[in-house]
């Protein structure tokens, strides 16, 4: 199976990294925060928040977003109504300017297409695949190889400009890598 997605997203981690484990009175509210905000972030449309996904270890968390664009992820970053902007400074008022706990985060915008995913022998879809916006499709929608599933946006947008060529609109035909062709990706 892969997940098929329509149009672009963006991908966020972020994440814990616990320095000084005995120092539990500076990470624990820190992990607490970061927990307790994912149910306000998909209660409300307007972050366009899509799906995530958390892994807690030894020295932190690890958390994996997917939003619908960049401006949706940062009207919830900077909305003083939602809990991020209160836990952000929770935080620099608990650590002081020692480094026992450290925060980090990337974000990635992913253009419509750019993307490949793959998932076999999976009972449910997980990751990307389990995102409000993706549909679990089979990987032979999509093409057998990593390659034909990255490619897959482009032939079909060169396939509906040649059909709109050849219907006289005046569009023009798109240009395609040769490397999607079906003899270059044989």
């Amino acid at each position: 199976m892969t997940a098929d997605i329509e149009g672009d997203f963006v991908v966020f981690m972020t994440g814990m990294h616990i320095y000084k484990l005995w120092k539990v009175h500076k990470w624990w509210g820190n992990m607490t925060a970061m927990m307790s905000i994912m149910p306000i972030l998909f209660s409300n449309e307007a972050y366009g928040a899509l799906g995530c996904h958390y892994w807690v270890s030894l020295r932190g968390l690890l958390l994996v977003g997917y939003f619908r664009s960049f401006e949706h992820l940062e009207h919830f970053a900077n909305d003083k109504e939602a809990p991020h902007a209160q836990a952000w400074r929770d935080f620099y008022k608990r650590m002081g300017k020692d480094g026992d706990v450290g925060l980090w985060h990337e974000t990635y915008l992913v253009r419509a297409g750019e993307y490949e995913a793959a998932y076999g022998h999976m009972r449910e879809p997980t990751a990307l695949g389990a995102t409000t916006a993706a549909k679990w499709v089979p990987v032979s929608a999509k093409g057998d190889r990593a390659m034909d599933r990255r490619y897959a946006a482009d032939r079909a947008a060169a396939a509906q400009s040649t059909t709109a060529q050849s219907n006289g609109d005046g569009a023009e035909a798109a240009q395609v890598p040769a490397s999607t062709s079906t003899a270059a990706a044989s």
